[in-house]
């Protein structure tokens, strides 16, 4: 259930599709099918009965306009080492304000791969590109996917091939730079597409640098062939005027495995809705992630899983750092059809509390069909435990380094999933800045 926004609202976001400058016939039919329907759905700023966006108040976007970004701003490799995760072995490809980057984008190609901007493919290489953009994820009814859809200026796509097996990362990484003016738009769009029984890593992670207040709308969409394997970290660091709304969907054949480990902080407001179909046998998806939120700030994780067929594996465990009068929805929904025998589903989510003000929604749910199968859920919710607050400096730490440590430990356990090194350093080295600067009103 949505609520079309205001006329002067809409007319920002369709003087930017007027702009569009797609030579190929068949992109610019599916442009204009995702802007019609964005138009009829309009902004989910009504939350009353609309369970989706039941927690999150999304009011903002029918009064504030935001106007795609044009062009984009000037960086150097040395630039984003400083404020990005980066290895020069990796395979990474980089979009600044919006747009491609070739310059700063290297090692696109090798070891049964091929990285591209989506849009300069998607024109020359009809075949390629045209059958899998938008299969995954569904313009139909979702205002954010249809909106990214109409108004993505070039996008990252990513191939890998039957059996391969990279032996580095592809980072897909985009920034957002303090040059230009507030209230741009950005709409990042990954397509992969993972071929029979490849296995391969996946580095989405999203860098604003700006002070300003921003529009992010990412669309991640995978295609899986049968026995393919992806893991797939995501990382979100935003400013806190932000509004940061990412949309995941993975199509999982039989045998197929997507396991993603997010981490995100920062935004005015942050939503990560991922969906996963696991449309085959013996496919499995575990999604995982920690969330911190401070100030005002707001993240929502929408989580879903659907269990088609026989003998699949899902699993979702979230955890929550919360301070300051934010505020964190935790929503996960595993649907198991009927037929779907022999399914395993578990879901958890637990949040520590550094602060009276913050607040968490937190609503695990199963929606089952099918006989003998096996389904749990639960969430959790608290302060830092004074017992062991007490054992530490009890043995000669400092209350503030005590503290510190019992949330870090609380955290490390997602952290620790982040399997490139010099990855898992630079969000170890991200989080002892974090912790320290937490408003947590005493509680630690």
């Amino acid at each position: 259930m949505t609520t079309i926004a205001p006329a002067t609202t809409i007319a920002s976001y369709a003087r930017d599709f007027s702009k569009n400058e797609d030579g190929a016939e068949w992109l610019t039919a599916l442009r204009n099918k995702a802007w019609a329907e964005f138009e009829s759905l309009g902004f989910p700023t009504k939350r009353r009965g609309n369970e989706l966006w039941k927690y999150t108040d999304l009011r903002v976007l029918d009064t504030k306009a935001f106007s795609r970004a044009e062009a984009a701003s000037a960086l150097s490799s040395d630039d984003l080492r400083k404020i990005a995760p980066w290895n020069d072995d990796w395979h990474t490809a980089v979009t600044v304000d919006g747009q491609f980057s070739s310059e700063l984008s290297r090692n696109l190609s090798g070891d049964d791969i091929a990285i591209s901007n989506l849009i300069e493919t998607a024109e020359r290489d009809k075949a390629a590109v045209e059958p899998a953009l938008g299969s995954v994820a569904d313009i139909a009814g979702n205002a954010f996917v249809a909106l990214n859809t109409a108004l993505f200026k070039s996008g990252v796509l990513v191939k890998v091939d039957r059996d391969a097996e990279p032996a580095q990362p592809i980072h897909i990484l985009h920034i957002v730079t303090a040059a230009g003016a507030d209230n741009r738009a950005f709409y990042p769009r990954i397509l992969l597409l993972a071929g029979e029984n490849s296995k391969t890593s996946i580095i989405e992670s999203y860098v604003n640098v700006s002070e300003g207040s921003q529009f992010t709308v990412p669309v991640f969409e995978a295609s899986l062939s049968d026995g393919a394997a992806v893991r797939h970290f995501r990382v979100q660091l935003e400013n806190e005027q932000a509004i940061h709304l990412a949309t995941t969907r993975t199509e999982q054949p039989d045998s197929a495995v997507f396991n993603s480990t997010t981490f995100a902080t920062g935004p005015a407001i942050g939503r990560n809705d991922v969906h996963t179909n696991l449309s085959g046998e013996h496919s499995e998806t575990n999604l995982h992630g920690l969330y911190i939120t401070d100030g005002s700030s707001h993240q929502d994780n929408e989580i879903s899983t659907t269990h088609q067929k026989p003998h699949g594996t899902s699993h979702q465990f979230y955890k929550g750092i919360l301070a300051g009068k934010s505020r964190a929805v935790f929503s996960g929904k595993v649907l198991v059809q009927a037929g779907a025998m022999k399914t395993l589903a578990l879901q958890k989510d637990l949040n520590l509390l550094l602060s009276h003000g913050a607040e968490i929604d937190t609503k695990p749910s199963l929606e089952i069909y099918a006989d003998d199968v096996k389904c749990a859920h639960g969430a959790t919710a608290g302060h830092v435990d004074p017992t062991m607050l007490f054992y530490l400096m009890s043995r000669g730490v400092r209350r503030e380094d005590a503290a510190i440590m019992l949330v870090s430990g609380f955290a490390s356990e997602i952290i620790e999933e982040f399997e490139p090194e010099s990855l898992r350093e630079f969000l170890y080295s991200r989080l002892e800045r974090i912790i320290p600067e937490l408003d947590s009103e005493g509680i630690l």
